[in-house]
């Protein structure tokens, strides 16, 4: 791809670390079990990051546990290639918590600005280098590896972050993670940072921790590698504190375009991105870049055309990197062009005349959101006057799956919606899905009694209800044997 979108400033050495397990648990309202924290952990190992920032063990007993197990994973080979990191303060009594759980790596944090030093720490510069240098240094008595995180970074001096650095880097450290705790800097400001310091303080590697407050937490990541950040901080969906982080899933899509470099599977990122909105509770916007509902769907007609010709018009990258599919809406914005494909998807073909008319109509019927396949056919039918759809039948099948909200036990949701009138069978599954129900009904109106009365269940947050057609018998030669039985 060519033009600006399309140059790549050099390859670059960089993986990614997520904290979605430590920042991430530190949005409001977020709290995840010790066994959601196990999942999120395995699935993060298998897309490929780098590095997991499993928690601080000194904040509470559940966070202890789950960073326990978390290495216990990595030490029995399920977890088998992200370096598993535990956090820490700058302070004795967390170091030997962390440290006692022996993990690959211990990361202990210090404020270096100058109101992080006068107001939170209250200690002088002097002090804090020794604090920084005491404290490191006893991590690594330890056995343990060290990272530094210089916390509030782009506030401080420059010149006693170097200090701060070169302290850590002495004692010990062979990471310094260089945090915008406030989301303050700028792109160019954060390049310049890391090529300074890898200039002035050489021999150790960088890291670099954005926050999003200003929106710029991607961008000041990209940055930051371009000057030299050999990790990047990230959180699925971008949770942490106030604004959060730099997302993973917009920082990886992100190096892969700009950089030609894949950090992770990203075909695993939609997965991973429903995992941590269902456990934590926080949706993901309609509008989301990359796994937003809304990211590859076109609304405009001249959009839309252009897609149908080449994706390649209105899209920076292809849906098939995650997985996804590209789709268009059918509303008052909607194109002939775009129509016509979308009739012909339904199998429905209709004149020049006919196509006008049923466009005329769909912008007539601008005030809804935008028109589903059903309502199109509706009036295809009324324009063309032919029968479109087919006859309903006289008994409906169909298969709903439910999402349950976050930290709601499934199984006691399962219990409350087996005894639903209509619902014929139960089942807890896999994926984004937790409830997989088929329901018969004798007639619309009935199936829609049912469907709401499954919405209407306690810890029910969503629902997706699938018509079934028809049902293919098996040969027998293809037929399932049930287990024990000739």
């Amino acid at each position: 791809m060519g033009g600006v979108g399309g140059e790549r400033p050099g390859s670059l050495r960089v993986g990614l670390l997520d904290s979605t397990l430590r920042e991430g648990e530190q949005t409001p309202g977020v709290s995840f079990t010790v066994e959601q924290k196990l999942e999120i952990a395995r699935l993060l190992d298998q897309a490929g990051v780098a590095m997991i920032e499993a928690g601080h063990p000194s904040v509470a007993p559940d966070v202890r546990e789950a960073v326990r197990r978390i290495i216990g994973l990595k030490r029995e080979g399920i977890i088998r290639g992200a370096e598993i990191v535990a956090h820490s303060r700058a302070a004795r009594s967390d170091i030997e918590e962390a440290a006692s759980l022996e993990p690959d790596r211990v990361a202990i944090f210090y404020g270096v600005s100058d109101i992080h030093l006068r107001y939170k720490h209250r200690v002088s510069r002097e002090e804090a280098l020794s604090i920084i240098g005491e404290m490191v240094e006893y991590a690594r008595e330890h056995g343990v590896k060290v990272r530094f995180t210089a916390e509030d970074a782009t506030r401080a001096d420059y010149g006693f972050l170097v200090e701060a650095v070169r302290a850590a880097r002495d004692a010990g450290a062979d990471r310094v993670s260089i945090a915008d705790t406030v989301g303050i800097a700028t792109p160019y400001a954060m390049r310049r940072l890391f090529e300074s310091l890898r200039r002035d303080v050489p021999g150790v590697e960088y890291d670099v921790h954005a926050h999003n407050d200003l929106g710029l937490a991607v961008a000041n990541s990209l940055a930051a590698a371009e000057g030299g950040a050999t990790i990047i901080h990230v959180t699925v969906n971008g949770l942490g504190e106030r604004a959060g982080i730099a997302p993973l899933e917009q920082v990886a899509v992100a190096l892969k375009r700009h950089y030609g470099v894949e950090v992770v599977d990203l075909k695993l990122i939609p997965q991973l991105s429903r995992l941590v909105e269902r456990y934590s509770g926080v949706p993901v916007p309609p509008n989301a870049p990359v796994v937003g509902e809304n990211a590859f769907i076109h609304k405009a007609g001249v959009h839309v055309a252009g897609v149908l010709r080449n994706p390649e018009t209105y899209e920076p990258y292809p849906p098939e990197w995650l997985g996804r599919t590209r789709d268009y809406t059918i509303d008052k914005y909607t194109g002939r062009r775009g129509l016509q494909a979308r009739l012909e998807r339904l199998g429905v073909r209709v004149s020049e005349e006919e196509l006008q008319k049923i466009l005329q109509e769909v912008k007539r019927r601008s005030g809804a959101r935008w028109l589903r396949d059903e309502d199109l056919l509706e009036i295809a039918e009324e324009v063309t006057g032919r029968a479109l759809r087919p006859r309903p039948p006289e008994e409906i099948e169909a298969l709903v799956t439910v999402k349950c909200e976050a930290n709601v036990y499934t199984t006691s949701v399962a219990r409350r919606l087996s005894v639903i009138p209509g619902v014929e069978e139960v089942a807890e599954v896999t994926g984004e899905n937790d409830i997989l129900l088929r329901v018969r009904a004798r007639s619309p109106v009935e199936l829609n009694q049912v469907v709401e009365a499954i919405r209407g269940t306690r810890g029910v947050r969503e629902t997706y209800t699938m018509l079934v057609l028809r049902r293919i018998p098996l040969s027998d030669g293809a037929r399932p044997q049930a287990a024990g039985r000739g």
